[in-house]
């Protein structure tokens, strides 16, 4: 109860007029470079990073509040009209949203990811608002060895459990780990990786990396690989659900949030498998309700555009957005792409979550978690009705687009410091990014390596100080002992998840293609 007194107490400071008119103007701008095609949250914010940079801590953190949800949305917007989902956790709303779109039911396809964002939002960031506190509680006694062991396990299961190739995701973990040296070493204070360049002697920038990174090598990458016409978007009109729809849709949204929300809350836990396991849940249900002469002709449409195939995975994408939330503030652990983009926001404000954030800056996470939840109404509210406008967005040439975003990545690195040398490094950091995705290497685990490298030396360097360089400090807590065998656990098994995987994935496909085959030749 303490919890959400404190909550309302941040929603009296995030209603007032000026902060409404923060959030708002968040939620469009997100919605507006969210929309963009092969934009995903991560990149959005990343690129609108540098609009914040003027205000107040509070201020800046409810309009980054805005801005988060707004990218959200604008990446289901994308998935549904284009087929082009803007990260790999909206693959699946748009395997049936953009089937619902070419359908004629564009709309209500829209609709429900909208509502479904809300209804998982709302109860993600209240329970973020109950765990996170608690958690904090506990972090606070953690010894050096047992945090040191739990960024290990961050960073480890990110780079091999995430992506497609371990070995790919260690190279794309020890080149971020390799950045974060940059600059003097806080205990020696020796220049390490300066090559001589005064500038470097201060620590790279996060912000220029991440925008460097994921906007402007995205940018190059999608740039190089489109072609110059507009890309064909499917019509849509004022979103809308009707009764049935509802009836459809509301299951599906609690139970994507129960999937999303434990997922996003583990390290390395992410949105692409509780969307993925909603997807089949889903499916299975209509299928056996289907078999058992229960449902309705409709309530089997799966590879052919079913609501449910987007209700369900867009409200655990939602609910693993805010679960997050939890080892963020509470660790100060990013655990996604766009939780890493957030924590480069906060450290710009000299700022480390961490257990001691919910003391020391109570009233600001208070605020900012009361601010999510005002972004998310402010969502649900303004984008609705503008649905339209945001599609024909999508309407833009692509020469103009990825010109408009390579200028205000520009911008937002030369904004971070007035520095043209920033500008530089954005460019040798976008063409990484380009590199980067042309080999296949996954982006993540660099982000989370240049942001937790540094705090992982000096948790190393703490411990090894208290037991007179012994190593074997390390694993000495209990802690640290469970950390690093759930670690090798999850190691040990991964093939065989991989294998469940794609299998499913690939009966899936296999089964839409069938459906659209047998509906082509019925007609």
């Amino acid at each position: 109860m303490e919890n959400l007194g404190l909550l309302w107490d941040g929603l009296g400071a995030a209603l007032t007029p000026m902060n409404l008119l923060y959030a708002a103007v968040g939620v469009l701008l997100g919605t507006f470079v969210g929309v963009l095609p092969g934009i995903g949250p991560a990149m959005a914010i990343a690129l609108l990073l540098p609009v914040t940079f003027g205000l107040e801590p509070t201020q800046a953190f409810i309009m980054f509040a805005g801005l988060y949800y707004g990218g959200m949305y604008g990446g289901s917007t994308t998935s549904i009209l284009l087929n082009t989902p803007g990260e790999s956790a909206s693959v699946m709303t748009a395997l049936e949203g953009n089937r619902m779109a070419r359908a004629g039911r564009g709309a209500q396809a829209l609709a429900t990811a909208a509502v479904g964002s809300f209804v998982a939002g709302t109860i993600g960031t209240l329970l973020v608002a109950m765990f996170a506190p608690a958690l904090a509680d506990v972090a606070v006694e953690i010894g050096a060895p047992s945090y040191f062991a739990l960024m290990v396990l961050a960073l480890v299961m990110t780079a091999t459990v995430l992506g497609a190739s371990p070995l790919r995701g260690l190279l794309s973990l020890f080149v971020g780990l390799t950045i974060g040296l940059v600059g003097l070493d806080l205990n020696t204070g020796q220049p390490r990786l300066t090559f001589g360049v005064t500038q470097l002697v201060d620590r790279l920038d996060i912000v220029v990396v991440a925008v460097g990174i994921f906007a402007l090598g995205e940018a190059l990458w999608v740039a190089a690989h489109l072609r110059r016409k507009p890309a064909r978007v499917v019509p849509v009109g004022q979103p809308w659900l009707g009764r049935e729809d509802l009836r459809r849709s509301w299951r599906p949204w609690l139970r994507g949030t129960a999937f999303g929300f434990p997922f996003g809350a583990l390290p390395a836990g992410g949105a692409e498998l509780p969307t993925f396991l909603s997807y089949v849940t889903e499916r299975r249900l209509a299928k056996r309700s289907a078999t058992k002469g229960r449902g309705t002709e409709d309530e089997d449409e799966f590879g052919r555009g079913a609501i449910e195939g987007v209700a369900g995975p867009e409200a655990a994408n939602n609910a693993s957005a805010a679960g997050m939330l939890v080892p963020m503030l509470a660790l100060g652990l990013p655990v996604t792409a766009t939780a890493s983009v957030m924590l480069s926001a906060l450290q710009g404000y000299g700022i480390q979550p961490g257990p001691q954030l919910m003391t020391e800056h109570a009233d600001m996470v208070w605020t900012l978690l009361a601010s999510l939840l005002v972004g998310n109404l402010l969502l649900l509210v303004l984008n609705l009705p503008l649905a339209p406008l945001w599609a024909r967005l999508l309407r833009i040439p692509r020469p103009q687009l990825y010109a408009g975003i390579l200028f205000f990545a520009c911008l937002g690195a030369y904004a971070t410091n007035l520095d043209p040398f920033d500008i530089a490094l954005l460019l040798v950091f976008g063409l990484l990014g380009m590199a980067m995705r042309r080999f296949g290497l996954p982006v993540l685990p660099l982000i989370l390596g240049v942001i937790l490298g540094p705090l992982m030396e000096t948790k190393l360097r703490e411990a090894l100080t208290i037991s007179g360089g012994d190593p074997a400090i390390l694993w000495s807590e209990p802690l640290a002992v469970a950390i690093y065998a759930v670690l090798l656990l999850v190691l040990v098994t991964r093939p065989l998840l991989s294998r469940w995987r794609s299998r499913t994935e690939s009966r899936i496909v296999a089964e839409a293609e069938t459906e659209a085959v047998t509906e082509g030749s019925a007609r």
